[in-house]
């Protein structure tokens, strides 16, 4: 409902998700929510234990 608003009405052409990629159940998260895998940003995110490298998921309107 949130991706429809932001495409409908706040008129976004592109949403992402990012998540760290040691993080599963949020990559099925994304997935179910309609946002597909597109890459991985190799240790793009410093976390409390080090660098972590972050999938990136991301809907474009016309998906």
């Amino acid at each position: 409902m949130l991706t429809t608003w932001v495409f409908d009405e706040a008129g976004f052409h592109r949403v992402e998700v990012h998540h760290s990629a040691a993080n599963p159940p949020s990559c099925r998260v994304a997935e179910r929510a309609g946002f597909p895998l597109e890459g991985v940003m190799r240790r793009q995110a410093l976390h409390t234990d080090g660098r972590h490298d972050m999938h990136l998921h991301a809907r474009v309107k016309d998906d």
